[in-house]
């Protein structure tokens, strides 16, 4: 495949029950957070830095701030605490790093980066993955710092619910999907993608979802990046991320219908739901989701953030009509 001319960055802040209902401002916070992550990715990419570097410096922005499930907004797990995940690959030389329950990391998608960069190994877990932290420098923080109270008090409904053996009425908290990711596209033609996430409201016994798992929620080779968001047993499953690119890049389809086939098709006959982003070395993004919304954005070659919450809402990646169509349907 040939490359697109200027770089292309497209990130999301997680898929799943998004409503209108949200307050004017929380929708302008979020809106700003997704326009920041995009303008700091793209910076790197205008510098001449890797998709790596994009990917790594999106995520971080979206990880410091709390209205994601992820780094600072983090929720909670069964036992009140935070468990942390994220994983990084670079599609030139399919190098990764990925970080599994970890408690202190301030910004787990840099540790992420640190195992693939500076280790022998893929995946570190729990306190092997902090005691690596210590060792490259990475921040660590106190577990007090992902304390939210929105996240505390969706612990303490779970927990009410849990006692009185009832289902969680709220499915945000029944099935989280809140994750946050990034794909690039450089000035060299390479590819990456990453993705960080908090895990599901009052998950138990260590449990880990697609994001930190290559080629299940993160995924980038030489033609496609992919980073989801969803209902993570499934993802893993599917292998979601990986069979996207495998359409692209050993089938030849074309990464919109690659991503809709296995997100809005494979994954929910399964009984799962989410959503992805995608990237192919064309430039070519694709953004597909079965849930009522997902935060997401891209930037390209003008440099100016499109950025979209809901699902009715256009987010600028809508395939033109062709000529004749357009033309057949004026008056």
């Amino acid at each position: 495949m040939s490359h697109a001319a200027a770089p292309v960055l497209v990130i999301h802040g997680g898929a799943g029950v998004i409503k209108r209902e949200m307050s004017p401002a929380r929708d302008k916070a979020i809106r700003a957070a997704l326009t920041q992550a995009l303008q700091s990715g793209y910076a790197q990419l205008k510098a001449g830095r890797t998709a790596v570097d994009a990917v790594a410096a999106a995520i971080t922005v979206l990880e410091d701030d709390p209205n994601f499930n992820a780094g600072k907004g983090s929720v909670f797990t069964h036992d009140g605490r935070n468990e942390l995940d994220a994983a990084i690959m670079d599609g030139s030389n399919l190098a990764a790093g990925s970080v599994a329950g970890v408690h202190r990391v301030k910004n787990p998608i840099l540790l992420a980066r640190a195992v693939m960069d500076k280790s022998s190994h893929v995946m570190l877990v729990g306190d092997g993955a902090e005691e690596f932290a210590k060792a490259v420098g990475i921040t660590l923080v106190d577990p007090s710092y992902f304390r939210t109270e929105e996240r505390w008090q969706q612990l303490q409904k779970a927990l009410k619910e849990d006692a009185e053996k009832s289902k969680h009425a709220d499915e945000e908290t029944a099935k989280h999907f809140g994750t946050v990711g990034a794909v690039a596209l450089d000035a060299q033609g390479h590819l990456a993608a990453g993705t960080s996430t908090g895990g599901m409201t009052d998950k138990r016994w260590g449990r880990v979802g697609d994001s930190p798992i290559i080629g299940a929620g993160t995924y980038a080779d030489a033609d496609c990046a992919v980073s989801g968001t969803g209902w993570g047993e499934y993802y893993i499953r599917t292998v979601a991320a990986h069979e996207i690119c495998m359409r692209v890049s050993q089938m030849r389809v074309p990464i919109r219908r690659a991503a809709a086939e296995v997100i809005n098709q494979e994954i929910p006959s399964m009984g799962g739901n989410g959503g992805a982003i995608a990237l192919d070395a064309d430039g070519t993004i694709a953004m597909p989701f079965n849930t009522d919304g997902m935060y997401r954005g891209w930037i390209g070659a003008d440099g100016v953030p499109h950025v979209a919450i809901y699902g009715d809402e256009n987010d600028g990646t809508a395939e033109p009509l062709p000529a004749e169509a357009s033309s057949a349907s004026s008056p």
